[in-house]
């Protein structure tokens, strides 16, 4: 079983560190600009209609949608994040959820910008306003939320550790290799399809939902290593708040906020009890 342990770590250990290092940071968000400026100048062009008939299908005739197009980049590095952050502490791995959920309820609301028409008549946004409105409120509540939940695991003591670590990590370490593998296979054939067919399926709702039994698998995987009650109920309990995550990005306008702000509460309830139960114990 040690070689198993050791050939995960030496997979994602690696990948890990490319992905961290600031080279490789300062590239992706110089590549995020590059897209969003290559996106409205193919979309004026398109206008125009100046583009080739084959990039044409692809390409909207809307402005807005270039401002759609960065903030998908943004959260493609965001599950990126998640995925490598997954054999960190329970806590800290629903934090980065947290984190993406914020960042795509503000994409669901500057989403909204692609309903209207150029240039903007105040009179015709008033139905788009109300659900950008519900989406940026709920992102503001969950990161406030945030915050708190990131101050309480500041100040948490570190956990005890023992023999059971190293293999509970690499485990770990296994999964998110392996989900980092599913992530760029699903999104290169999204990618074939759109080009060859013109019709985008949906990727994030999938993988959220590929998310959903990972999570299950950690919090089974965990009660094998720390089988305590209070380690039981705290594990199982951020489970339940990352289930309302994926619920919430599933979820139509004005539902996604709702839920997502009763996760951060459900995340931030369970953190706190946690702690009490272990002072008093």
């Amino acid at each position: 079983m040690s070689t198993f342990y050791e050939l995960a770590t030496d997979l994602f250990d690696p990948l890990h560190s490319f992905w961290e290092h600031p080279k490789t940071r300062r590239v992706v968000a110089v590549s995020q600009v590059v897209a969003f400026l290559i996106g409205l100048i193919g979309i004026e062009l398109n206008i125009r209609g100046l583009l080739p008939p084959f990039l044409a299908r692809m390409t909207p005739m809307s402005h807005f949608y270039a401002i759609n197009l960065a903030f998908t980049l943004v959260l493609i590095q965001e599950v990126v994040d998640l995925i490598f952050v997954l054999p960190c502490s329970v806590t800290k791995s629903l934090g980065k959820q947290f984190e993406v959920l914020c960042l795509i309820l503000l994409r669901d609301a500057f989403k909204e910008l692609v309903h209207l028409h150029e240039p903007i008549v105040l009179v015709e946004a008033v139905d788009v306003l109300l659900p950008m409105l519900a989406d940026g409120a709920g992102a503001l509540i969950v990161f406030m939320g945030l915050g708190l939940y990131y101050r309480r695991y500041r100040k948490r003591a570190q956990g005890k550790k023992g023999p059971w670590l190293y293999p509970f990590v690499a485990t770990k370490k296994f999964l998110a290799f392996c989900l980092l593998l599913a992530f760029l296979a699903y999104g290169a054939w999204i990618g074939w399809q759109a080009m060859t067919t013109g019709h985008v399926h949906p990727f994030f709702s999938v993988f959220y939902t590929v998310l959903i039994f990972s999570d299950i698998f950690i919090v089974l995987l965990s009660h094998t290593y720390q089988p305590a009650f209070h380690s039981v109920f705290r594990n199982s309990g951020f489970a339940l708040a990352t289930l309302l995550i994926r619920f919430a990005l599933a979820a139509p306008a004005y539902y996604a906020p709702a839920i997502g702000i009763a996760a951060m509460a459900m995340a931030y309830g369970v953190s706190r009890a946690s702690e009490a139960f272990e002072a008093d114990t």
